[in-house]
């Protein structure tokens, strides 16, 4: 794996650790062509982050800030050498931490975020995964032009969208689906 394009295009990153499935470099490449100028100054909240690679390519691409929000400890281990490898440490703030929870959280003060990036395991129920975009829809958003990116299996079961979300583009790479999701 690698960093696709920007500031630390073609920087390979650490080994993946168990159990991490990371997003292809291709689909990547994909979903970032996608979003195009949206990324450039967005502050961004990769949530379910495994080795990082999503937040990375958004800060190479220059995104603003990132918070990488990840419970599995070799995972977070992961982040923060890819964002030595990458030179881009200063620019990230490495959250372990249940995804549920953090966006959970009773927090007054929380950031609103432009680009979220949520890549749950494929094992991850999909009423979990509805709740967690019930939540972003609660105020994680910083406005009209933020955009969810929600990664699933191509044989996933349909996800409820929340109503006040609108399917932007449907992007397919392999075994992933990517969803590019704005408010309605």
């Amino acid at each position: 794996m690698r960093i696709v394009a920007g500031s630390a295009r073609g920087i390979r990153l650490a080994p993946v650790p168990k159990g991490v499935r990371p997003v292809s470099d291709t689909a990547r490449e994909g979903v970032f062509s996608s979003l195009g100028a949206l990324v450039d100054g967005a502050r961004v909240l990769d949530l379910y982050a495994g080795t990082g690679a999503m937040g990375l390519e958004a800060l190479s691409r220059g995104a603003e800030h990132a918070v990488l929000v990840e419970r599995d400890r070799s995972a977070v281990r992961a982040i923060r050498e890819n964002l030595e490898r990458t030179r881009l440490a200063e620019l990230a703030e490495v959250v372990r931490a249940d995804v549920t929870r953090f966006v959970t959280r009773d927090d007054k003060k929380r950031d609103r975020f432009d680009l979220v990036l949520v890549d749950p395991p494929y094992a991850t129920p999909p009423e979990q995964v509805q709740g967690v975009l019930a939540e972003l829809a609660r105020g994680w958003l910083a406005g009209e032009g933020a955009r969810v990116v929600l990664t699933r299996p191509t044989r996933s079961s349909t996800l409820v969208i929340p109503v006040h979300f609108a399917v932007a583009r449907r992007l397919t790479y392999g075994d992933t689906l990517v969803l590019i999701i704005r408010e309605a």
